[in-house]
């Protein structure tokens, strides 16, 4: 059968999803896992490989296994044998049509950033920390430029490996509280560091560095070298994969039984 776990993990002190050698990867942990707690090899497929430093919240990942067991034993089993920066939240038996990358309808990230004249101690792990003063409207004007769909070759990895440097970006939020700023971009999918790219540029607006025009003109530019910096890893999450609801169901309760 083929199972769609559901994972969740804190990705500082990890090499990204991606396995490598030495197994210091997100990959190779539960992969390891699995070979305890199956006594059998099992390849996984996520939706999207996250990069060194970077967190998730609503990583899905598939295997195909001869293993029988119920959802709560997963769930369970794989926890006890994870790092504890590492959880399986949900498991779900899917049909064959299902693939946790190729059938994945959108992707939702947040990047957090504390807007603050002092660092945070207890939120360096999760927060890029910015101690200028931000406009947040004129970061607001400068990320609507970018919602539609839009050739993002500007903010794009040169190690980018898509085929294509079109995406259809269907959010780009700024909600802010109390100092922590949240970026919500949601898009049919991202290119390598597209979402760290974004907000660089955002933020270059938002502290006066640059106009919304600038902005403007490095998306239709297409030029990588004109757009802000490649922001840090540790503000940039997965929060969210979108499937539509006939390949799978997510639990609604994370408990079993």
């Amino acid at each position: 059968m083929r199972l769609a776990l559901g994972l969740e993990y804190d990705g500082t002190d990890w090499n990204g999803w991606q396995t490598q050698p030495g197994g210091r990867t997100v990959q190779d942990q539960l992969e390891s896992a699995l070979l305890r707690f199956t006594g059998a090899l099992h390849p996984t497929i996520c939706a999207g490989r996250t990069d060194a430093g970077v967190h998730a919240r609503g990583q899905v990942v598939h295997i195909d296994t001869a293993v029988d067991r119920p959802a709560w034993s997963w769930v369970r089993g794989l926890n006890a044998l994870l790092p504890e920066t590492i959880s399986v939240q949900w498991a779900a038996e899917v049909t064959e049509e299902f693939h946790a990358r190729f059938s994945a309808r959108s992707r939702h990230y947040i990047y957090r950033l504390l807007s603050s004249p002092t660092r945070s101690p207890l939120a360096q792990r999760f927060a890029t920390w910015c101690y200028r003063p931000l406009d947040i409207n004129e970061m607001r004007n400068a990320a609507s430029i970018f919602v539609g769909q839009h050739d993002f070759t500007a903010f794009r990895s040169s190690e980018c490996q898509a085929k294509s440097p079109v995406r259809e970006l269907t959010q780009f939020e700024i909600i802010e509280n109390d100092g922590l700023l949240e970026f919500h971009l949601t898009a049919n999918a991202f290119l390598h560091h597209m979402v760290r790219n974004l907000v660089g540029t955002v933020v270059e607006v938002g502290r006066g560095a640059q106009s919304v025009r600038w902005a403007h003109d490095v998306l239709e530019g297409r030029d990588r070298t004109r757009a802000a910096r490649t922001f840090p890893a540790q503000g940039l999450c997965l929060e969210k994969v979108e499937y539509d609801s006939q390949l799978l169901c997510v639990p609604e309760s994370k408990f079993v039984d």
